[in-house]
């Protein structure tokens, strides 16, 4: 049974959303916030990234960093940039990317069902990756970026989404990147009683993106428990802010590998162990033709200026939900054994990109400070569930989601207001 609450959202008015809307705050590096926040003043980064409202010798950790975020996030509610919903509602936040949209119900979900694993995880968390949004979650007293929850489509949410989608939207934008968002109040108290209890017969929901958000959401959470021993669970700081999307519309991109080197092997030596547990075969005129995986167990590979395609061989196919994934096959058979990348989540050898971003990235990157790249085919959003269920873990960067869900269009606040 899920708990998912509506909340009194703290939104921006409907003349400024589109300017505040903002890409989640790990998207950027510091130089590319602090351009971003200069183009637009009104970005949402100036709060989550609130570090760009400094100089470069000020450090991102800073806890004056962390005071400024409260601060601004303070005056703008004050200004009338943001304004405050009377009642508690739920939200409908529709994103459309290249003619296909995902519409997902906005709520606050129970740290309680994070605890008991009625919120699945697919993906460990690193503290120190934590540490940062606790103390901005914690300081500005409030959950700036929605997590992104799927939960398996159900007939009673999507009435209730299709009966609310057909008011007037309070925002209907779209941003630089091209894509668009709108989104709807549910304020109606049988409407909203109606989606609480519909979401009650949800058995468990999954976190698709955003791990660390909801770790460190979580952690701000029983802090405040200790600090108030009489806590009833009902207080806002008991849930976190959620973006909950039926697992039928969304969509998983690949997310590629780009390595510094071949561990000492050439070329030649490297497409030799390949062949090892892969069928290798060179893709188009003289191989320089872009790659891109059809079919699960196949990968393409660019190595010495040439595309290759690599099947799995049936020997290391399997039905663990775990074992069985692309990207697992390609790091167990490949990167650990031949390339020597023991661990892809710490070794300097490796990086990730999303496939947002194209086979173009891959050969920039392999002409410029990297030796060779592998292209994945995307994890289904079946294997992420079964994975979950299962209650394991897949290797790091397994999925890319796209669209990425904006920052900055719903705050919830943990104390009471």
């Amino acid at each position: 049974m899920a708990i998912v609450k509506p909340f009194r959202g703290i939104r921006p008015a409907a003349a400024v959303a589109s300017k505040v809307a903002a890409l989640p705050y790990d998207v950027y590096n510091r130089k590319e916030a602090c351009e971003e926040v200069k183009k637009n003043p009104l970005s949402f980064l100036n709060i989550d990234r609130a570090e760009t409202q400094f100089p470069d010798e000020v450090d991102t950790y800073d806890l004056q960093v962390y005071e400024k975020a409260r601060e601004l996030l303070e005056a703008r509610v004050k200004d009338g940039t943001f304004i405050q919903d009377l009642m508690e509602c739920y939200y409908v936040y529709e994103l459309t990317m290249d003619g296909r949209s995902q519409t997902g119900i906005v709520g606050c979900s129970a740290i309680d069902d994070y605890l008991s694993s009625v919120i699945k995880k697919h993906e460990n968390t690193r503290e120190e990756k934590e540490l940062d949004r606790i103390r901005h979650v914690d300081i500005t007293d409030a959950h700036t970026g929605p997590i992104f929850l799927a939960y398996r489509a159900t007939m009673e949410l999507d009435r209730l989404v299709s009966t609310a989608v057909k008011a007037d939207p309070v925002y209907d934008f779209v941003s630089e990147d091209g894509i668009g968002h709108r989104v709807w109040k549910i304020e109606d108290l049988q409407m909203v009683q109606a989606v609480a209890e519909a979401f009650e017969r949800v058995p468990a929901t999954y976190i698709a993106d955003g791990h660390h958000r909801a770790a460190s959401a979580v952690k701000v959470g029983l802090k405040r428990r200790r600090e108030n021993p009489d806590y009833t669970g009902e207080e806002p700081y008991n849930f976190f802010l959620s973006v909950l999307f039926p697992d039928d519309q969304l969509m998983i991109l690949p997310y590629n590998r780009v390595v510094k080197d071949l561990n000492g092997f050439t070329p030649e030596e490297f497409l030799k162990k390949a062949e090892e547990h892969f069928t290798v075969l060179k893709v188009g005129e003289q191989g320089i033709s872009p790659y891109s995986p059809e079919k699960k167990g196949t990968f393409g590979m660019l190595v010495d200026g040439k595309w290759y395609k690599l099947t799995a061989k049936e020997e290391t196919l399997s039905d663990d939900p775990v074992k069985g994934l692309d990207v697992w096959i390609l790091e167990e058979y490949l990167l650990r054994p031949v390339l020597g990348i023991k661990d892809p989540r710490t070794d300097k050898r490796i990086d990730f990109v999303g496939g947002i971003r194209g086979l173009g990235e891959l050969e920039k990157r392999v002409s410029k400070d990297m030796t060779a790249a592998f292209s994945m085919y995307p994890t289904s959003i079946g294997e992420l569930l079964a994975v979950a269920d299962a209650g394991l873990l897949m290797p790091p960067k397994s999925t890319w989601f796209e669209p990425k869900l904006r920052s900055g269009l719903f705050i919830h606040k943990l104390s009471e207001s």
